[in-house]
């Protein structure tokens, strides 16, 4: 008889369903997009009605329409969500006011008690196991800032002080379990209209970036992990947390007790192209439909045709300025009449890997590290220009994995480690995980993206700094 598992990975613009299986197949897919958040005064982002588990509960029924096996052969269902949101919860465990985003500002600071009704204070992972089991548990591994977690046993704080100065009290959070664990059964109402065993497991993962880690198939020192997304970051798998970390953040990882270690990121990585794309507009779809293709492959056909370096066209990717530099805004820097919109496109590529490898080699120097090979993971690593050109410029081998969804399939992983199909996670990763293709470093691009990069790239802002910043008061 076969047997399945089901991963859900619910993200900030869309929830993907996916179900495995035992040898980490994906059999079929699902998704459903979240309503935009909204923002109804200034630092205020909130999901609008109950949005997060509408999106949860649409895409698993897409994801079964979509599946051709016995719904009774799924033998569990892993749960990942969005990291770094707060969810407060009335006594029924329905939600008291809409689920605040990770974007909000409020969630720079502890949480402030001004509403009776609010019973219980979660992440998305708390609520969403509890819409789907019924049960007040949690995953350890989604809790971070402003929370009273003791890292050392992956439970709360035995220090009725830490809760305090967090803002809350014990009985208003939920019991923890680590990534692997039962958050509990799903509810009968549920078994029963998606035809699952009565018994069918939900089982807990960690925030959305470690799992996306583990389904990636990291679990080297020496291998990286990219996730090509609208924030583009970069991961490392380790054994201890680093304290006052300057270039990384050290969370929690899908494998208990150990750590991955996040590099600064790329605010608006990949909503840079789409931008570029909406720049062009009808003279992209057009052209793209003229030969059959999708508007992402068009260009990328398109930015093959261009060498290396965009003929000295450099891109600095400030479209979104952090609140410590508000006055940063994009550059593009180098046009001669050689420049085409094609070339505009490859630099805007070339700019995030720039961009990702100086903040990459921070992170490195930091923890005296180096690297083997690359994992990238996203809807940018669809491109085989951006796979080529990380290849080159890093001068090693970048994987790309198959299947819709990383996190879809880290959750998958974490049921069979609740299961015990496999000897333990890392036996479950280096069976499921797939990797669709491997791009090899060309030499000689290599010595060319580093030398662009450390003559030209790194010196930009030090000049354009100072300009924006007399501009700045006059545009905002």
């Amino acid at each position: 008889m076969s047997r399945y598992v089901m991963g859900i990975d619910n993200g900030s613009q869309s929830t993907k369903v996916a179900i495995y299986d035992l040898e980490g197949n994906e059999v079929a897919f699902g998704a459903f997009q979240l309503k935009e958040t909204l923002s109804p005064e200034q630092g205020v982002v909130i999901h609008p009605d109950d949005d997060l588990w509408d999106s949860v509960y649409g895409a698993m029924k897409n994801c079964l329409t979509n599946f051709t096996g016995n719904p009774k052969d799924i033998a569990g269902i892993g749960l990942c969500t969005i990291r770094c949101c707060r969810v407060l919860l009335k006594e029924d465990g329905h939600l008291a006011y809409p689920v605040i985003s990770w974007m909000d500002s409020r969630l720079n600071k502890p949480y402030v008690h001004s509403d009776d009704q609010v019973k219980y204070v979660t992440t998305t992972s708390g609520y969403l196991g509890f819409r789907l089991t019924g049960e007040f548990k949690d995953s350890a591994s989604n809790y971070e800032v402003h929370w009273p977690l003791d890292r050392e046993t992956l439970d709360w704080s035995g220090d009725e002080e830490v809760f305090e100065t967090n803002g809350l009290k014990r009985e208003m959070v939920f019991d923890l379990v680590k990534p692997g664990e039962k958050l509990g059964v799903l509810r009968q109402d549920l078994a029963q209209e998606f035809g699952f065993n009565s018994d069918i497991p939900v089982v807990a993962t960690a925030n959305d970036k470690a799992v996306e880690a583990l389904g990636s198939g990291m679990k080297d020192e020496g291998t990286i992990m990219i996730s090509l997304g609208t924030f583009i970051s970069s991961m490392l798998l380790r054994n201890e947390y680093r304290e006052n970390a300057l270039h990384f953040f050290p969370t929690l990882a899908c494998i208990p007790f150990k750590y991955v270690y996040e590099s600064n990121g790329i605010r608006r990585g990949m909503w840079t192209v789409s931008w570029f794309k909406k720049l062009i507009g009808e003279e992209l779809v057009t052209e793209a439909g003229k030969l059959g293709v999708s508007e992402e492959d068009y260009l990328n056909r398109k930015a093959q045709d261009v060498p290396l370096g965009s003929e000295g066209l450099i891109t600095i990717l400030d479209w979104l300025s952090t609140p410590s530099m508000p006055y940063r805004k994009g550059v593009m820097i180098g046009f001669d009449d050689r420049h085409t919109k094609y070339h505009i496109y490859r630099s805007i590529l070339e700019a995030i890997a720039f961009n990702l490898k100086n903040n990459i080699d921070d992170m490195l120097a930091e923890i005296d590290a180096k690297l083997n090979d690359l994992i990238v993971i996203g809807g940018g690593s669809k491109s085989d220009v951006m796979m080529q050109i990380i290849a080159d410029l890093f001068g090693l081998p970048v994987y790309r994995r198959a299947g819709s969804s990383s996190a879809c399939l880290g959750a998958a992983i974490c049921v069979c480690q609740h299961l015990s199909i496999y000897k333990d996670i890392y036996e479950a990763a280096s069976k499921m995980v797939k990797t669709q293709q491997t791009f090899i470093p060309n030499p000689k691009n290599h010595i060319l993206y580093n030398t662009i990069n450390d003559t030209v790239v790194k010196n930009v802002r030090v000049h354009t700094d100072e300009i924006l910043k007399l501009s700045y008061p006059i545009f905002n």
